[in-house]
Parts: C-alpha cells; sequence; structure tokens
C-alpha cells in the first residue's frame, strides 16, 4: 500500500484525528491489517468505505485509540494514590477537581471513584473523564465488564458496587456512575480543563511522537493547580520532568511546581 500521507490528511479530515502524533510504524501497521481484514485494496478505497459505511467508521476509531483498560491495573500504584497522594491533596481542598483522560471503558474514572470513596461520601464526588472516542464513552456509561476487567478489584468494592448480571458480565452500580461525568476530548486540539488537582492519564501517551507527548504533557502542566498531580502509567516516565515544570514525586506520580 502506498500513498500513507494523503491517508494521514483524509483521516484527519473525517476524524479530527492526527495520525501525524502517532509513532508511525506502528500505527501503519495496526491500519494496513485492518485493511486487509476488511478485504481492501488500498487507502483511497478504505476512505471511500469508512465515509458510507458507520459500521466500519466505528470500528477505524475504535481501533485507531487502541482501548485496553481494566480496574485497579497495577493495584500498587492505586495504593500510593490512596495512602500518601490523595491525603495531601485533600489537606489542602476538600473538593478535589479531577480528571480522568483517555478514560476508554470507563474503568479508569470508576476505579478513581471507588478509591475516593475511601475519604469522602459518594454522593460529594465528581469526576470528569474524557476520550476521543465517542463509541467507548457509550461503553463507559452503560457500565458493563467482564470478569477479567474486574479481577483487580478490592472484594469489598465488588461485593458493593458490582452486580452480576449473567455467567460472563458484570455491572457496575448507578451510585457509582453518577459521580462520572463523560465528555468527548481529543487530547492533540481541543482546550483542556483548569485549576485540575489530579489528572489520571495513563498507558496512552506511549502511542504517541515524543514531540506530541511533550505538547500534551505541557498542556496537563497548564491545566493542573500548582502543586497538583499527573498520574501517568507504569509504561510512561516522563523524561526530563522537570524542564516540563513538574518534580517526580512518586513512581508514576508527577507535581506541578
Amino acid at each position: 500500500m502506498d500513498d500513507y500521507e494523503k491517508f494521514k490528511k483524509d483521516v484527519f479530515a473525517l476524524t479530527q484525528i492526527d495520525l501525524n502524533a502517532y509513532k508511525e510504524k506502528q500505527m501503519k501497521r495496526r491500519i494496513d491489517s485492518l485493511i486487509l481484514k476488511n478485504g481492501i485494496k488500498n487507502y483511497n478505497d478504505y476512505v471511500a468505505a469508512l465515509k458510507r459505511d458507520k459500521n466500519l467508521f466505528e470500528e477505524f476509531v475504535n481501533y485507531l485509540t487502541i482501548n485496553v483498560s481494566e480496574f485497579f491495573r497495577n493495584p500498587e500504584q492505586w495504593e500510593i494514590l490512596n495512602k500518601e497522594i490523595l491525603p495531601e491533596l485533600y489537606a489542602k481542598s476538600k473538593n478535589l477537581k479531577i480528571w480522568s483522560a483517555a478514560c476508554s471503558t470507563g474503568d479508569e474514572p470508576y476505579t478513581i471513584v471507588m478509591t475516593l470513596s475511601r475519604h469522602q461520601p459518594l454522593s460529594s464526588i465528581k469526576v470528569l473523564a474524557t476520550d476521543i472516542d465517542k463509541q467507548v464513552i457509550e461503553k463507559a456509561k452503560a457500565g458493563l465488564y467482564n470478569e477479567k476487567s474486574i479481577k483487580a478489584v478490592p472484594e469489598e468494592f465488588k461485593q458493593k458496587y458490582f452486580t452480576k448480571v449473567n455467567e460472563y458480565t458484570y455491572k457496575i452500580s448507578d451510585e457509582i456512575k453518577r459521580c462520572v461525568e463523560y465528555k468527548n476530548h481529543n487530547l492533540l486540539k481541543d482546550p483542556y480543563p483548569t485549576d485540575m488537582d489530579l489528572i489520571v492519564c495513563r498507558n496512552v501517551l506511549i502511542y504517541f511522537t515524543e514531540e506530541a507527548k511533550n505538547d500534551i504533557y505541557k498542556k496537563f502542566n497548564a491545566s493542573l493547580r500548582k502543586g497538583g498531580y499527573l498520574f501517568t502509567g507504569s509504561t510512561e516516565q516522563i523524561i526530563q520532568s522537570q524542564s516540563l515544570n513538574f518534580e517526580a514525586a512518586k513512581s508514576f506520580f508527577y507535581k506541578k511546581f
């Protein structure tokens, strides 16, 4: 397949997703395999198919945005949040502003809510959750998960906040869902919320180029209050974080100074 440059422009016009910001070899390989899977010959034919077929278009956006998530992923990091980061933030304010960026199917924002519930009643918790993919936001709102997704959820929360729907599916409670506000958001082009105390963005930026990553980290920093934290994934470390106005406070926690 050729003319990937033209394809990138066509995709941006269709989706507002800038493929130039993603690591090219990795992304091109993923897209090529998807095109072949659908029995399409080239990029031009694929773009034409995306324009006329809603299901194909949704499959493409979903595939492109790499939605892999689970509750309490890397539990030891959530313990650091619970026992060290949150007490520090609560000492300054009882009404924390928290953003789950690139939230995927809701596992992460609901994990945040459950963690916050150790410190304050659910009725006073509000988490902003955003993603570029409208389809996964709908899945997040539905709140249905398989056993693998919830395997790391502490037993007390499983008992309290999940109902078994059938042999394979669990539904998260409405009282947890009510604590999360979902919005569609593109990290590369949309305005960022302001005065956040905590931003959680995990295992997302590994797919971006260094230039795009640095740009997003700068925007995250501007989005945080002084003393606020960015919580990253276990595969993401901010090299030279001080140049981006972050202090590496704990592993995977970066504090704005």
